[in-house]
């Protein structure tokens, strides 16, 4: 069992920490009693989605010796219109850089990572499609 304790600072601010100990500021809007001075919870969902994600496919890539010079991970999601706006789907865009990258190897990382491992994935594909791209760039190239 994960626990986390999320603590009530002001208004609509507020702090979260899990078992790493890392606080998390979570906050709204000002117009909504927040002090706009963290993340919003649905962000942070997408932000858990790319770190989980993220992790399994570096670790897999090292096992498959396949060097990458950066890996950025862009998500986007789309939203219900009525409450409680749920995300209806979500698309991740994987950007490598490095020489001669092999696609099959990124490929298999990530499927494996979504499909296999990265249990934020799992436990939002209940709710929201999620799909997925691989883009490649050469090492001097930048977003």
């Amino acid at each position: 069992m994960t626990e986390v304790e999320v603590r009530q600072v002001a208004g609509s601010s507020f702090l979260a920490r899990g078992p790493s100990n890392h606080w998390v500021p979570i906050d709204a809007p000002i117009d909504e009693q927040g002090q706009d001075a963290g993340a919003r919870p649905m962000e942070l969902l997408l932000m858990a989605l790319g770190g989980c994600t993220g992790i399994d496919v570096v670790l897999m890539l090292k096992k498959m010796r396949v060097p990458i010079d950066d890996l950025q991970i862009k998500l986007s999601g789309e939203r219900a219109e009525e409450p409680p706006r749920s995300f209806t789907a979500i698309k991740i865009s994987y950007h490598f850089w490095g020489n001669d990258l092999p696609l099959a190897k990124l490929q298999r990382a990530v499927e494996l990572s979504q499909e296999n491992y990265c249990s934020v994935a799992h436990t939002i594909n209940q709710a929201a499609n999620i799909s997925s791209e691989i883009i490649t760039h050469p090492p001097e190239e930048t977003l």
